[in-house]
């Protein structure tokens, strides 16, 4: 008899040679944490743009057609869940709507979570044109939705075509409403400032539920963690039984790997490594704070 499946997931985002932010940081905790995990890189650069130089490649939305193409036609595009990150344009952004769509017509179960990787910190570093997009097409695509409070406030600007500002809970609980009235039935926002707090807001319209969790604040800038948290957030979906068990995971896996990296920055004297360098993601290091998160920082509700 066969066992059960193991759980597929095509993740299509960024890659970097060395360092780790999109792919290389999304696929080693999915693997560590049970699942098989097929890779479509959307860029393919040196390292990541912190660094004074960076050089690659871009892949286009024809290509990305005839990658799937070739998974189609050897059956090989059954997919538990779809992951999608950093897009850099307009022309990829529309195909991969069209590859969901592929998808979900092939496996109806499929879940779709989608990562809008467009800005941080006050600046947007995608095109303008793929807002359209993602208001029309992705948004209403997606299953599950994990932005950031500045992508919170993107996407439901360019939604209700209104400026709106995320600095209280109340105004982060009213753009999580616009989201899933647009379709995604979770909404997690990986953090947020509410007043001199850095917060993680989760909601699930199955359970009527936003649940929060108070992340203590570490003094160091990340590249990659936003991927990282949507990884883990994919993984504790499927592995956890409810909703605070899939946040709390998520959020102390990715605080405890941010903790193991900034305490390295600080002890690292290599005086080859340049500062973005030191402050790479210590995924390889925090093997058991991934597999086996200890949980310190606790959900409640709202």
């Amino acid at each position: 008899m066969c066992s059960k499946k193991t759980p597929r997931i095509l993740s299509i985002q960024s890659h970097v040679v060395s360092g780790y932010v999109g792919n290389k940081s999304a696929i080693f905790p999915l693997q560590l944490l049970g699942f098989e995990v097929d890779a479509i890189n959307s860029v393919q650069l040196s390292n990541h743009t912190g660094y004074k130089v960076f050089k690659g490649q871009v892949l286009n939305d024809a290509d990305l057609g005839t990658l799937m193409d070739g998974l189609a036609q050897n059956n090989l595009d059954n997919y538990t869940y779809l992951l999608t990150g950093y897009v850099g344009s307009a022309s990829f952004l529309k195909r991969i709507a069209g590859v969901v769509r592929a998808l979900k017509q092939k496996n109806p179960n499929l879940i779709y979570v989608c990562d809008p990787v467009m800005g941080d910190n006050g600046q947007m570093y995608v095109p303008e044109e793929l807002k359209e997009i993602y208001k029309t097409e992705i948004v209403p695509l997606a299953d599950i939705i994990v932005p950031n409070q500045y992508e919170l406030e993107y996407i439901e600007q360019i939604l209700l075509l209104t400026d709106i500002k995320t600095n209280t809970i109340e105004e982060v609980r009213t753009a999580i409403k616009v989201l899933h009235k647009e379709g995604p039935h979770t909404v997690a926002v990986s953090s947020a400032e509410i007043g001199n707090k850095l917060t993680a807001i989760c909601s699930t319209v199955k359970d009527n539920k936003v649940i929060k969790i108070d992340i203590p604040k570490i003094p160091a800038s990340f590249t990659g963690s936003g991927d990282l948290f949507a990884a883990l957030f994919l993984a504790h979906t499927y592995l956890q039984d409810n909703v605070k068990d899939t946040i709390e995971k998520t959020v102390n896996s990715l605080h405890n790997v941010l903790l193991k990296t900034y305490e390295y920055s600080k002890e690292c004297n290599d005086e080859e490594s340049v500062p973005a360098q030191k402050i790479e993601l210590r995924l390889i290091q925090s093997k058991t704070c991934i597999e086996s998160p200890e949980v310190r920082l606790l959900a409640e509700p709202l």
